[in-house]
């Protein structure tokens, strides 16, 4: 057995090394990374999302007779009642707005936990495990819902419990695959393979928008899509965990030019488990504002997320099937305008067109005031289902440039610990995800026009409140405590023995 064993070891580093030598693998291994890293956010939001779509068949219908709308929309089509009737009656759960805010908010308590201990855990053992064992956990837990649900005869306080610990999975998501891209993309594609990663979320919504709402349709069964996201959310965990690695230097089949390449462009980046300079990052004000950014972004996408199918079906009148189909038509704009930001921004960065800093700014306040201006015309667009979602999907359509804007500036501030520069600010970020569908259902108790469009002027204010702060204060700049001992050393060669309580050009 022993002699087995050391055969094969002895094969598969020969492989290795004549796929190393070689380069079998015709993509570069950093865009490999990339692509799961996109995977993996978009199971990460198809297996949070499928919940939006679902729970508006799981409750009983609203009546509206109890409380008379003025400006309640009317829609003469032949199957606009099919959003009046419920699929299966005796599945149907008593759950009012503000219990239903209660629980899709919930996934979000768990999630905001163990954003910091995941960036930690991914600085020190590398983000592989980290983001796998997360997704995996999240898979799992999604498959468990319907259930979770059955069993408890739908008590929402057991699925809050379950949405809860599906969040403490999920949570160590963005740190760990913060803390991989810094240890696998260099600065001038930093924009492009960021923006391909993060716009993930746009795409899993998408996809859990219309998958969901027709599958449903099809096998009359709400359950259904949580078998299919959990099981996909599995199947990406094998296949990640197979070809993708920490860092180059780990990487088995990496070529010896983009592991050479990777190298002389990421020499920011410490090979040394670094200590975590806390009281730089807690009083670096480039990071406060990054913070203060991602509170607008997430309170104006967590609210759409949670809350815009619901919106379809009570103000719109759209039925399951057409509610999955509208939904998603936002985040497909969101996603195609964030990858072509992404190339632009990196175009012109590299053409010094643009600083850092000016592009990160410039990008986020895009991505704020677009959106903040369209949702609030939306919600004046009357029953005009066509002119509704038309300003629905421009508006998320400016949001996509948040990622070559905001998103990717933990790196610029510091790759040595983005992992735990993602987990403060997306942490901070998500306590918006635990306040907005709350919010929300409590101000839209009678599901009026007018209710909801106090929730989107709420969010107007967010949103050009947080990006002014973003606007005076962000940095793309690399602080110095990203490291220190090399801050100290290029210093002294230069004739210089102080380290600056800030980076240089923080300010344009």
């Amino acid at each position: 057995m022993v002699a087995e064993n050391s055969l094969f070891e002895k094969l598969l580093h020969k492989f290795k090394a004549y796929a190393a030598k070689k380069n079998i693998f015709l993509i570069p291994q950093r865009y490999v990374l990339g692509l799961m890293g996109f995977f993996a956010i978009v199971n990460a939001y198809t297996m949070r999302v499928a919940l939006n779509i679902a729970i508006t068949e799981m409750v009983y219908p609203v009546n509206k007779t109890a409380y008379p709308d003025p400006e309640a929309c009317i829609i003469k089509e032949d199957n606009s009642s099919d959003s009046s009737k419920p699929l299966h009656p005796e599945n149907l759960y008593a759950w009012d707005g503000e219990t239903q805010g209660i629980i899709l908010s919930s996934f979000y308590w768990g999630y905001l936990i163990t954003h910091l201990p995941g960036g930690i855990l991914a600085e020190k053992f590398g983000g592989k495990y980290t983001l796998g064992l997360g997704i995996l956990s999240t898979a799992i837990f999604t498959l468990l819902t319907p259930a979770v649900i059955y069993l408890s005869d739908g008590k929402w306080q057991v699925l809050v419990a379950l949405r809860v610990i599906e969040g403490l999975g999920e949570g160590t998501t963005y740190p760990a695959i913060n803390t991989l891209l810094a240890q696998w993309v260099p600065l001038h594609e930093r924009a492009k393979i960021g923006s391909l990663v993060y716009a993930g979320g746009q795409i899993g919504t998408v996809l859990s928008n219309i998958v969901s709402g027709a599958l449903i349709q099809a096998t009359n069964d709400w359950s259904s899509v949580f078998y299919l996201f959990g099981g996909i959310g599995v199947l990406w965990f094998l296949l990640f965990c197979s070809i993708c690695y920490s860092s180059p230097e780990q990487h088995p089949f990496i070529s010896d030019e983009e592991k050479s390449y990777l190298k002389k462009e990421l020499d920011n980046v410490s090979t040394e488990k670094l200590p975590i300079p806390w009281q730089a990052i807690l009083t670096s004000i480039p990071l406060w504002a990054l913070v203060c950014a991602q509170i607008g972004h997430d309170w104006g996408f967590y609210t759409m997320v949670t809350d815009l199918p619901t919106y379809l079906k009570d103000v719109l009148k759209f039925n399951i099937g057409q509610n999955g189909i509208w939904s998603s038509l936002p985040y497909i704009m969101m996603w195609t305008v964030s990858m072509l930001s992404g190339y632009l921004c990196d175009w012109l960065v590299r053409k010094n067109y643009m600083t850092v800093t000016f592009s990160r700014k410039f990008f986020t306040t895009v991505a704020s005031v677009g959106p903040a201006v369209f949702l609030v015309v939306a919600s004046y667009s009357g029953c005009d289902r066509i002119l509704s979602v038309a300003m629905f999907t421009i508006g998320m359509g400016f949001m996509g440039t948040f990622y070559c804007g905001m998103k990717v500036n933990a790196l610029d501030l510091s790759p040595n610990f983005a992992g735990t520069l993602m987990a403060i600010v997306n942490g901070v970020g998500a306590i918006t995800g635990i306040l907005s569908p709350y919010i929300a259902g409590a101000l839209t108790k009678h599901h009026t026009l007018a209710e909801w469009r106090t929730v989107f002027w709420i969010s107007f204010v967010i949103f050009n409140v947080t990006n002014l702060i973003y606007l005076f204060f962000a940095s793309g700049e690399e602080q110095w405590w990203n490291n220190p001992k090399k801050n100290v050393e290029d210093r002294a060669e230069k004739g210089q023995n102080d380290i600056p309580m800030k980076s240089r050009n923080d300010q344009l």
